[in-house]
């Protein structure tokens, strides 16, 4: 029963943005397998999964593909270290991300997690100047309502909020500047870069989509003329990609659909399928060179992780790029969104209780008015989905869909029809 794997997790399991003590009263799905565009919990009832189990599985569960790369390369080496080592797996790997990355020349500096690639990502902007001898670049440009991770350096790049405030002594200060939910960001924040610009290691950016804050959504040209003005000053742009990546925007990449080329760029989530925990931190090679001197040098950049680079995710990242390409995934994703679209102008839009819905490809937030208890809709929104089959979660009182790129029309008009539901039981 699920009732008694429930008791189990509660008394020994910590759960990540969740208060236990009423954890097990929120009726938590328990998993135990998963097929396509399905979660099966443990008494085999199946849930639509329309976030991508927080974003990350592009091309469904258990996929025959990806499961036999990763069986292949188990067979021959499950980890080995990649500090002053390597493996075949994670080179062929780079070599196939070459191809697609927005970035010049680009070098690949591999962790875990989203969090860990945006650390990675604000280390090394930081030391590139350093390694030049200008030591007043030292300060971040990044907008409001930004979300770049949990780390103490990532949540000093973002704007708080999900009770991370406690940690506000923690973090450094970066240069805020209006998000995409403003109408004059881009006037405010190139404001911002020429009256700093002497003093910025980086301007940090979620290229188009600002999507833990809610599903905030610039247009492509107004981010491309923010990084031509961040680069004609000569300031280097990181781009967060970790949830706009692979393909979820209708692109390969947020910054392809935005038309530039950042000097370095996060990937995580969707970088394995979803099947493997895997991210990585992009370079171009006029970065990567400023940190190639003798032999332990100061130049050198002190910092890795022991699973980086680990040749079962880089099996399974693999794997998953070629599917993508050869079965045209990405190219696809614009008729799925446009059938999404319809449905939720049709069925959504009209609701009395909806306030806004906002959409970039596949990824959507459908904001519900708020209460006097704000967060308690989205909450509820939620759950009512979870007990009707459809696996949702709120970021507050904006409801998140993320389904898989491969999410079949079917699947897509009943996670909707379910929302509708879901939405008016609040009546």
């Amino acid at each position: 029963m699920s009732s008694d794997w429930v008791l189990r997790d509660q008394k020994r399991v910590w759960h990540g943005f969740t208060q236990m003590s009423t954890f097990a009263e929120l009726a938590p799905i328990m998993v135990e397998r998963a097929e396509g565009p399905y979660l099966i919990d443990v008494n085999g009832k199946r849930y639509l999964d329309a976030i991508s189990s927080l974003w990350v599985t592009t091309i469904g569960h258990n996929n025959g593909e990806i499961n036999d790369a990763i069986a292949t390369q188990l067979s021959k080496v499950a980890h080995s270290t990649l500090l002053g080592n390597s493996n075949t797996a994670i080179v062929e790997l780079s070599e196939a991300l070459a191809e697609i990355v927005p970035v010049n020349d680009p070098h690949f500096l591999y962790a875990s997690d989203g969090a860990a690639a945006v650390e990675q990502a604000l280390k090394i902007a930081f030391q590139y100047w350093t390694n030049l001898g200008n030591f007043q670049k030292t300060k971040f440009l990044t907008l409001s309502h930004a979300y770049h991770g949990d780390t103490v350096g990532s949540l000093s790049l973002g704007d708080g909020g999900f009770g991370t405030d406690i940690f506000n002594p923690l973090r450094f200060n970066s240069i805020k500047t209006p998000g995409y939910n403003v109408d004059n960001w881009l006037y405010r924040a190139i404001l911002e870069l020429e009256a700093n610009y002497n003093v910025l290691a980086a301007l940090v950016i979620e290229p188009l989509v600002q999507g833990a804050s809610g599903m905030y959504i610039a247009m492509p040209e107004q981010v491309k003329e923010l990084v031509k003005v961040a680069q004609s000053l000569g300031v280097t742009v990181i781009a967060d990609e970790v949830a706009t990546g692979f393909g979820r925007t209708g692109k390969m990449f947020a910054s392809d659909l935005c038309g530039i080329n950042p000097d370095i760029m996060c990937l995580g989530k969707g970088l394995t399928g979803g099947y493997l925990p895997m991210s990585v931190t992009v370079v171009s090679n006029r970065i990567y060179d400023a940190f190639l001197g003798p032999d332990r040098s100061e130049k050198t950049f002190y910092h890795g992780h022991s699973f980086s680079g680990n040749p079962l995710c880089a099996a399974a990242a693999k794997k998953h790029l070629e599917i993508l390409q050869r079965d045209s995934i990405i190219e696809k994703v614009k008729e799925r969104q446009h059938h999404l679209s319809v449905e939720l102008d049709k069925k959504i839009k009209c609701l009395p209780l909806v306030k806004d819905i906002r959409q970039a490809g596949l990824m959507v937030g459908i904001e519900i008015k708020s209460s006097d208890d704000p967060g308690h809709r989205g909450r509820v929104v939620c759950m009512n989905a979870v007990q009707n089959g459809v696996l949702l979660r709120p970021l507050g009182d904006v409801i998140v869909l993320m389904p898989h790129l491969n999410f079949s029309k079917a699947n897509l008009t009943k996670t909707v029809d379910v929302l509708e539901r879901s939405i008016n039981q609040l009546l």
